[in-house]
């Protein structure tokens, strides 16, 4: 069955590209084009020098998503998991390395969590999204912040309205409605004055997520319904850009988040109670500015500050038990980029970053911890059908605590380089390494009686090779393929060990990895008016346990981490309808490292159907949308005991003025 499903990916894709078409009807209804969006080109991921994957545009609306963690299961070589409901956490783990081992940039800054070092992409909407795009390895764009080096895989997410520049009042207003009361408004403003654009932001979300399961627990059948799934989420931003001349630009944004939410929890032997409740809080700005002062030379610096606060609120039979978690940050950073010969393209950056944790947990240290990245990079195309990029980072961090005593800090030096040939106009080969580590959380050092401040980094390796072909027959027929291999290894793995009666944090971990990620991305014209895009996705992971020969875990695949896994998607475009079906397929996976049957978790495969229309009615236009998800009703799990929602329906209504 699970070969059978497999095929089917190879088959159908993830739509990475969308052309725009226009058709008319009746005299006073036209289908309009799709929107393009102004601003720097999403680089293919057949060009570049390490693996590169991209969805923009109406393919963020078109598979269904409801934020950015939803549409990163569409990627190859990423496990996302997935704790059931519609608010339900969602940390994504690239090439199995771990949550940690990922970056999260929103409109080119860092989003940083110094307390679990794991961003939770349930946060971003896809309402106000314009791109997803994912880079493993190190990027060849050397024009970025430094932090941006100090991570094996980078998220980066771009808002609607980042680069919008229209004149007139730009306003998307959107309305989602589906199972289990979900609702979800939103409105989006944008307008430019001359030099001055500004742009706005603002989104609900609410639901009670409590929809019905069934789920085999040894030899019971489970047949119940979730409970405490319920959540209600605000999402606000507001975005000031201002072109001071002609070479250089400010921008200025406020973030607000704030979302109320149950955690339903495991459901073990016919036990679904839950009572956990969880609250976030989140509010950032940020002010970039870029100075352009030639073809040779530009410049470009940030400075952010973060603010989180979360309330765990979870009712025991022991009683009630509340934590409080408190999160500040301020960061900055600066990149100064030169070409000083011919070909050869240099750039410097440098960041810092101060974070204070404090929390209500008994014996509570209140670290504080300060943060330098230097980074230096080059990039040389001046050999013909070659290019070279090669980057050095230097990270060094000092901590201090108000109770106790301090960890000692952390100072490493981390290269990266890629090349790329290009053998015809269509085929390139491509080789990367990257060597980064990532530094222990604040939870790993400090927390009470788990943390130990003894840590060392956990330090990864990676070595990607692969092959690419891309070309484009005729504006509607084209055809993309990507082909990598990597290996990679984790030392000093970070993980929590048994002591006495308590666990504890310890550096006893090792992680082979071995694997083979695969996408294909086609589309063509079947008629006049009728166009077709169709892709798949593929990952073949061998993720080891190598930590120790007379464990009983040694040799065995790590937790939660599929050997093979794969989606895709087939878009029809007409004249009357979109239609798009998408697919999501998981091998079977364990638990735990341990892998005996007892620990098996079977595979699954995710259906679902889009069907979306757009009209212009003179300056106005609608868009309509229609999913259903998980078409086959079966209640699968991601994480074991947490049953995801069964068949489920959604229904969108968009007006755009």
């Amino acid at each position: 069955m699970e070969k059978r499903h497999f095929i089917i990916a190879v088959i159908c894709g993830l739509c990475l590209s969308v052309k725009a078409q226009s058709v008319n009807v009746e005299d006073t209804v036209h289908v309009m084009d799709d929107v393009t969006v102004t601003g720097h080109q999403t680089p293919s991921s057949t060009i570049s020098t390490v693996p590169v994957q991209t969805i923009s545009g109406e393919q963020l609306l078109r598979i269904g998503a409801l934020d950015a963690g939803d549409v990163l299961k569409h990627f190859a070589g990423v496990q996302v998991k997935d704790y059931g409901g519609i608010g339900g956490l969602k940390t994504v783990s690239i090439r199995g390395l771990g949550a940690q081992h990922t970056g999260v940039s929103y409109d080119g800054v860092q989003v940083g969590d110094c307390q679990s070092g794991q961003v939770d992409l349930s946060r971003f909407s896809v309402g106000n999204m314009s791109s997803v795009r994912l880079t493993i390895g190190q990027s060849e764009d050397i024009y970025q912040s430094a932090k941006s080096y100090a991570s094996a895989a980078v998220v980066e997410i771009s808002s609607a309205m980042q680069n919008d520049t229209t004149r007139r009042p730009h306003i998307v207003l959107r309305m989602t409605n589906g199972s289990y009361g979900l609702a979800e408004p939103s409105a989006i403003y944008t307008q430019s004055f001359g030099r001055l654009s500004v742009g706005a932001y603002a989104s609900y979300q609410r639901a009670d997520g409590n929809y019905r399961f069934k789920l085999w627990n040894g030899t019971s059948l489970i047949d119940e319904k979730r409970n405490n799934s319920d959540i209600e989420a605000w999402r606000g931003e507001v975005n000031v850009g201002y072109r001071i001349g002609k070479h250089q630009t400010l921008s200025w944004k406020l973030y607000g988040f704030d979302s109320h939410r149950g955690l339903p929890g495991a459901v073990i032997y016919d036990n679904t109670y839950s009572a956990e409740r969880l609250t976030d809080k989140n509010i950032f700005t940020q002010l970039k500015y870029e100075n352009i002062f030639s073809d040779k030379i530009k410049l470009k610096a940030a400075a952010k500050w973060n603010y989180s606060w979360n309330r765990d609120f979870n009712v025991l039979a022991s009683g009630p038990d509340e934590d409080k978690y408190r999160q500040n940050e301020t960061y900055l950073t600066a990149t100064l980029w030169t070409e000083p010969v011919s070909h050869l393209h240099v750039s410097l950056a440098q960041d810092f970053a101060h974070n204070f944790l404090s929390m209500t947990i008994r014996n509570c240290q209140y670290p504080t911890r300060n943060s330098w990245w230097t980074a230096l990079a080059a990039n040389y195309d001046g050999l013909r059908n070659v290019v070279f990029n090669a980057s050095l980072l230097s990270t060094n961090i000092h901590e201090s605590v108000r109770v106790g005593r301090a960890s000692d800090g952390f100072h490493r030096l981390s290269p990266a380089f890629s090349v790329q040939w290009h053998l015809s106009r269509d085929m390139r080969l491509r080789a990367s390494y990257k060597d980064i580590f990532r530094t222990p959380t604040l939870n790993d050092l400090y927390y009470t009686g788990i943390g130990r401040r003894t840590l060392r980094p956990e330090r990864t390796r990676q070595w990607n090779i692969g092959a690419t072909y891309g070309h484009n027959y005729t504006p509607n027929n084209y055809l993309a393929v990507t082909l990598d291999g990597y290996y990679g290894n984790v030392s000093d793995k970070i993980v929590a060990v048994p002591r006495m009666f308590l666990w504890q944090m310890m550096n006893v971990g090792k992680v082979h990895m071995l694997g083979i990620d695969a996408t294909v991305a086609g589309g063509f014209a079947i008629a006049d008016g009728w166009l077709a895009d169709v892709t798949a996705t593929y990952n073949y992971m061998n993720a080891t346990d190598r930590t120790d020969h007379k464990n009983v875990e040694y040799g065995d695949q790590i937790a939660y981490t599929p050997r093979h896994s794969a989606s895709g998607t087939l878009t029809l475009r007409s004249p009357y309808v979109d239609i798009t079906y998408n697919v999501l397929l998981t091998g079977r996976r364990y638990m735990l490292g341990y892998n005996i049957p007892q620990n098996r978790m079977g595979g699954f495969a995710d259906h679902s159907v889009s069907l979306s229309r757009r009209l212009v009615f003179g300056r106005t236009a609608v868009r309509l949308q229609f999913d259903v998800r998980n078409i086959s009703g079966k209640n699968y799990e991601v994480v074991r005991f947490y049953p995801m929602a069964g068949t489920n329906v959604r229904f969108t209504a968009g007006l755009e003025l």
